[in-house]
């Protein structure tokens, strides 16, 4: 134990200036043992510090380390468990009670006597010693155990005094006087011994001879021994008062220690009063405002505004815990509850006196309107009104309830104030699409174009076409097109129609724009900004609020625009086209703007009505083509559905330029087209009075003449089968038409072409008894050119009845019959000159004769 106190007080107490004066190796009570040391020690410096320092063995175990420790002033009680019998157990009282187990009794008990020393001499504040035995509370202590006490440390620590300087110069003097100090120590001591007593001796006889001096002299020393108690007695009574300075000192420090936290305490506490005076405080020109303010009044509108946002912001203030325990904040927010209330009464109140009284000075200026075709407009109501937006979205943030009142009250009141606007105003849309006033006729006198318009019987009857109707009324069709595009009553009713048609879509347009812009900022359903997961639920969120009001407000405009266009429908059909085309171009536009809106959606529903009766219009005239039944007695030509075709397709393209449907129209040429051809070759093969050739031959010339006057992209592939279709017929008109006036003459060549087809050699026909040389002679005297001539002039007089005059085709067949008759004659002469070699056989015309015979009948016609 020696070893390890040696070491603790060079490692680890004398760097800090302290001197080790007990140790007791222990460990903690009921716990693992894991042993540490508790050492008793005093400061060097003045004034003294008393403390137990725990030192415990680092980690490694190579060195000792300071853990902790206590001031012994700190020390309540030393409680050493039992005072008869031996226990190696006892407790230390700090500001917690610490308990330990000595590594033996014997410790123990030399660290509790150490402790009580120090207490007695160094602290005026007495510990208490509990179960400690009265032997070790005495100021000494058994032998054993002096070097283990203050004590008899610190007469060990003076037993042991160094050399000065003198004294070893001295001694060095002495051995070198001495010759044999190193090397015969024992006569060296010898030596040293005899003038030791010598000394002595002299000593003691200067001794008897001085004994007055030395009475003086413990005379003296008395004195001063004397000297000394007083001294010591006058620096007990300084330590004394030192210590009651100190005392006070630590209570002054207390109290300091004291007044500090008081002072932080009341700064923290007039920096809450502040806070609840700064954000719960309502001024009371606020409060007046909220109570009496006027809402009618621009000034009193914004001193209402700046008195509900500080409301609000008072009400919202994040109060501090505890805050809400406080009396007068419970009073200030009673306040502020009764001061919401009032004022979201007197809003709603006041708000919906605004939304009737606007209604009735609104509904005084319907009448302006009536007989003009536009809506009134409700810019000034929406002026109006947006000064109470703030307000609005003030209520929408305390007052849920009455917000969500007011909505419902501004859309039942806009609903009906809408409903009558819209009712008068298509009413006066479909006056002017009737061509008749309202106050002319009780009832709307509809009559189609085609009823109006429906073109001379005669010209029917030469059309040779009925329908299973005689008459068409309040609807058009390709087949009385041609007659209905004459008149320009006709294109000036489409026109018309189209015009007022826009009308009503360029007036709903802005109307129903305006009001959901309105609708948006007054009732504060703007799409604000936000995180990327919460704008997509917050914008959805507004999106139905808005269509739920727009539908409810507006729920008259679809049905209007329905009945609106059944009424244009019913007019005349090919207004569907005109409704296609705007209804498209305004879908169009409010989807630009906003796609969810309520007018791209209605308009957009609109638009499948339209699209139903395109469709059901096209349907219509393929279903009359389909119908069409043609004369026995009269030449067909052109047929009026292909006619009605081209005008359908003039007004088309005229309508369509540039619009965005054009995928719907060119849809519905290809199934047009289509019936077209079809019902062409129907008639074609239907008809007694004109040749087949001749009625597919006139009109898909006549549609591909069109086609490629009209060049529309997808029907190309129809203009080159029209082409070709044309060019067949014609073909086979021209070759059939040939063979009647060169009959015979026709039938023994193809007689001939038999023969060497079915193997004979050419050179060997004339040997056939049939076709030989007598025969053919007999064949050519029968056509003469006189006869020639005749026969052309009878074939030119029926094609002339075959053809139409509409298409102008008489030339142009007549000189394909031409470059077809010489085409035969070369064939024929070629036969003759293989089939009947050196016979000398020609034939009685040539074909300049040919020439000539085509043009002089051309000419005569």
């Amino acid at each position: 134990m020696t070893a390890i106190k040696h070491a603790l007080q060079r490692d680890i107490f004398t760097p800090n200036d302290e001197r080790l004066l007990s140790i007791v190796n222990v460990c903690k009570a009921g716990k693992k043992k894991k042993n540490c040391f508790l050492c008793a020690t005093v400061t060097t410096e003045r004034p003294v510090q008393v403390r137990v320092v725990k030192v415990k063995k680092s980690d490694k175990g190579d060195f000792y380390k300071r853990q902790m420790a206590w001031e012994l002033r700190d020390l309540a009680e030393v409680d050493a468990k039992d005072a008869n019998k031996e226990n190696p157990e006892f407790d230390l009282h700090f500001e917690k009670v610490y308990r330990w187990v000595a590594s033996s009794t014997a410790e123990k008990n030399s660290f509790i006597s150490c402790i009580w020393k120090l207490n007695q001499r160094y602290l005026r504040k007495k510990v208490e010693f509990v179960n400690v035995s009265s032997q070790l509370l005495e100021e000494s202590v058994p032998s054993g155990e002096s070097q283990s006490v203050a004590g008899g440390d610190e007469d060990a620590l003076d037993d042991y005094q160094e050399l000065n300087a003198r004294e070893e110069q001295d001694i060095e003097n002495m051995m070198e006087v001495c010759e044999c100090a190193i090397s015969n120590a024992e006569a060296f001591a010898e030596k040293l011994s005899r003038e030791l007593q010598v000394l002595d001796g002299a000593n003691i006889q200067s001794i008897m001879a001085s004994e007055k001096q030395v009475n003086i002299l413990m005379q003296l020393l008395d004195e001063a021994l004397t000297e000394v108690d007083t001294i010591e007695g006058k620096l007990l009574s300084y330590e004394e008062m030192l210590q009651s300075v100190k005392e006070q000192m630590d209570q002054i420090s207390q109290s300091n220690r004291l007044i500090q936290i008081s002072n932080t305490n009341n700064g923290k506490l007039l920096d809450e009063i502040q806070f609840l005076v700064n954000y719960m405080d309502l001024s009371k020109g606020h409060i007046r405002a909220l109570q009496e303010g006027d809402l009618s009044s621009p000034k009193g509108i914004e001193a209402c505004i700046n008195a509900s946002e500080a409301l609000l912001q008072c009400m919202n203030v994040a109060l501090r815990p505890g805050h809400d325990k406080l009396m007068a904040v419970k009073e200030q927010q009673h306040l502020f509850t009764e001061l919401r209330d009032v004022f979201a009464r007197r809003l709603t109140n006041h708000l919906n006196n605004v939304f009737v009284h606007q209604g009735h000075d609104q509904s005084s200026t319907l009448s302006q309107h009536t007989a003009e075709l536009t809506l009134p407009k409700h810019s000034p109501l929406h002026r109006d009104l947006l000064r109470y937006a703030k307000l609005m979205e003030w209520l929408k943030n305390t007052q849920r309830e009455k917000y969500e009142g007011l909505s419902r009250t501004y859309v039942d009141y806009m609903t009906r104030l809408y409903e009558r606007e819209i009712k008068d105003f298509f009413e006066v849309a479909k006056i002017k699409m009737a061509g008749t006033t309202k106050e002319g006729k009780g009832k709307f006198g509809l009559h189609g174009s085609s009823g109006k318009l429906t073109g001379s019987t005669s010209s029917l009857n030469k059309l040779a076409v009925s329908s299973s109707n005689s008459r068409r009324s309040q609807s058009s069709s390709l087949l009385d097109m041609g007659n209905m595009s004459a008149s320009d009553l006709d294109v000036a009713d489409r026109t018309k129609f189209d015009k007022i048609f826009e009308q009503v879509l360029s007036e709903l347009e802005p109307l129903c724009l305006a009001e959901q812009d309105f609708i948006s900022k007054f009732f504060k359903l703007q799409q604000q900004p936000t995180l990327a997961q919460v704008c997509i639920a917050l914008c959805v969120c507004v999106k139905d609020i808005v269509r739920q009001m727009m539908n409810k407000i507006f729920q008259s405009i679809e049905t209007e625009l329905n009945s609106l266009i059944a009424l244009g429908d019913k007019i005349d059909s090919f207004n569907s086209l005109y409704m296609l085309v705007k209804m498209s171009h305004h879908v169009w536009t409010a989807e630009n703007v906003d796609p969810a809106s309520y007018l791209s959606t209605t308009l957009g529903n609109v638009l499948v009505t339209v699209k139903r009766n395109f469709d059901k219009c096209i349907s219509g005239q393929i279903k009359q083509m389909e119908e069409v039944k043609i004369s026995k007695k009269s030449k067909v030509g052109i047929l009026p559905f292909v006619t009605g075709f081209e005008e359908f397709a003039e007004l088309a393209e005229t309508i369509f330029r540039n619009a965005e449907r054009r995928g719907d129209l060119d849809k519905a040429y290809v199934k047009l087209i289509r019936a077209v051809f079809m019902n062409v070759e129907k008639v074609a093969n239907e008809s007694q009075k004109t040749p087949r050739d001749v009625v597919m031959m006139e009109n898909f010339h006549h549609i591909f003449s069109t086609l490629s006057r009209l060049k529309i992209s997808c029907l190309e592939a129809e203009r080159k089968e029209a082409k070709h279709k044309y060019t067949d017929h014609l073909q086979s008109y021209v070759i059939n038409s040939l063979g009647q006036p060169l009959e015979k003459l026709n039938h023994f060549f193809e007689g001939v072409e038999a023969r060497v087809a079915q193997g004979v050699r050419e050179e060997e026909v004339s040997y056939q008894l049939a076709f030989n040389k007598q025969e053919l002679r007999k064949v050519i005297k029968e056509y003469p050119g006189k006869e020639v001539k005749k026969g052309l002039d009878n074939l030119y007089k029926k094609v002339d009845k075959h053809l139409c005059e509409e298409e102008s085709l008489l030339q142009v067949v007549w000189h394909s019959m031409q470059d077809e008759f010489i085409r035969q004659y070369k064939h024929f002469e070629g036969l003759i000159n293989r089939c009947y070699p050196g016979s000398g056989i020609t034939m009685e015309f040539t074909i300049q004769d040919m020439l000539e015979y085509f043009s002089s009948i051309a000419q005569s016609h």
